[in-house]
C-alpha cells in the first residue's frame, strides 16, 4: 500500500476540491483524509489530503509530475506531496536545560513520533551522556563571540551531510544566524515560555512571580529572523496563584514546554502545518 499526502494553497476559486479529489480517483487512489480551509481576507485556499493507492506500479515522481501538469499549474497551486515512507529527518539543538530533550528522546524511543533524529548538536558537553543513552551521535561545537561563523560552517555541514529536513531547538540557548534561518525556512522550531515581550531576560519566571501573575505558558513557533516572532505552530497556558512558588512557576512552565514542543514536533513532522503571511494553518 503506497501512501502520500498532499498539502496545497493557491487563490480561491470553483471547483478547487473537486478536481483534486477526481485526480485521485482517476489515478485509482483511495481519500482517507482531507480538510481544507479559506482565509476570508486574504481569499487564500487551504487543502490537505491523505491518500492511498493499491498498485504496484505507482510511483511518487510519476504522480507527482501528473499533478503538475494537470492541476498545480492550472490552479496556480503551491503544493507538497510527500510519501508515507519518507520520515523527515529532525536535528536536535540543545544547550544545558534536559527537560525538552528527555521528553523529545522518550518520545522518539517509544515510536511516538514518527520521524528520525541523525545527530544531536550542542555547544556544551553537559548533555553528551542522555545523547549516548539513546545512542543518537552527539556533536559538541562550542560557540563564542571569536568563532561563531566557524561554528555555524561546522553546523551546516552535518545538516546538509545528514539531509535534515528540520531543526528543534529544545531549549539551545544561542540565537540564530539568518544564514541558518534562510537555508531552513519555517523548519527550525523554537520553544519559549509565553511571558514575551513582557518579561524578557534570564529571569522571566522570577520577574512573573513578582507580578503576581495568574498564568503561564508556552509557545512553539518557527524561527525567523525577528527574535521570537515568527509563525505560531502550539501553545498552551496553565493557572497559578499567589501559593505558587518561583520554584513551582518554573516547574509549572518546564511541563509545558515540553507538552507544547513535542506537540509543534509532531505536527510538523506529520505535514499538518502550512505557513502563509507569518501564519499557520494547522489541520487536524
Amino acid at each position: 500500500m503506497n501512501k502520500i499526502t498532499i498539502l496545497i494553497h493557491c487563490k480561491d476559486r470553483p471547483n478547487i476540491i473537486a478536481s483534486v479529489t477526481n485526480f485521485i480517483a482517476e489515478k485509482g487512489g483511495n481519500i482517507v483524509y482531507i480538510d481544507q480551509h479559506v482565509d476570508r481576507q486574504q481569499d487564500i485556499f487551504f487543502m490537505r489530503l491523505e491518500s492511498e493507492f493499491a498498485s504496484e506500479t505507482f510511483i511518487t515522481e510519476g504522480f507527482k509530475d501528473s499533478f503538475k501538469t494537470n492541476l498545480a499549474e492550472t490552479f496556480g497551486m503551491r503544493w507538497r506531496i510527500y510519501s508515507s515512507e519518507s520520515k523527515p529527518k529532525m536535528a536536535l539543538f540543545i544547550s544545558k536545560y534536559d527537560h525538552c530533550l528527555y521528553d523529545l528522546l522518550g518520545r522518539y524511543n517509544s515510536g511516538e513520533l514518527n520521524l528520525e533524529i541523525p545527530f544531536i548538536i550542542s555547544n556544551h558537553n553537559d548533555l553528551k551522556p542522555i545523547a549516548d543513552s539513546f545512542n543518537i551521535p552527539f556533536y559538541h561545537i562550542p560557540i563564542n563571540k571569536d568563532n561563531k561563523a566557524e561554528a555555524e560552517n561546522r553546523q551546516l555541514e552535518l545538516l546538509e551531510s545528514h539531509q535534515i529536513d528540520f531543526i528543534v531547538l529544545a531549549r539551545y540557548m544561542q540565537i540564530v544566524s539568518p544564514k541558518l534561518i534562510n537555508k531552513y525556512p519555517n523548519k527550525i522550531i523554537n520553544i519559549h515560555h509565553s511571558f514575551l515581550p513582557a518579561f524578557v531576560g534570564a529571569k522571566p519566571y522570577h520577574s512573573a512571580f513578582n507580578r503576581g501573575v495568574k498564568i503561564i505558558g508556552a509557545t512553539s513557533h518557527y524561527v525567523t529572523e525577528e527574535l521570537d516572532a515568527g509563525p505560531i505552530i502550539e501553545q498552551d497556558v496553565t493557572r497559578v496563584t499567589h501559593t505558587h512558588s518561583i520554584q513551582d512557576l518554573i516547574a509549572k512552565g518546564r511541563d509545558l514546554e515540553k507538552i507544547v514542543l513535542a506537540n509543534a514536533v509532531k505536527l510538523h513532522a506529520e505535514r499538518k502545518v502550512m505557513v502563509y503571511n507569518n501564519k499557520t494553518v494547522i489541520f487536524s
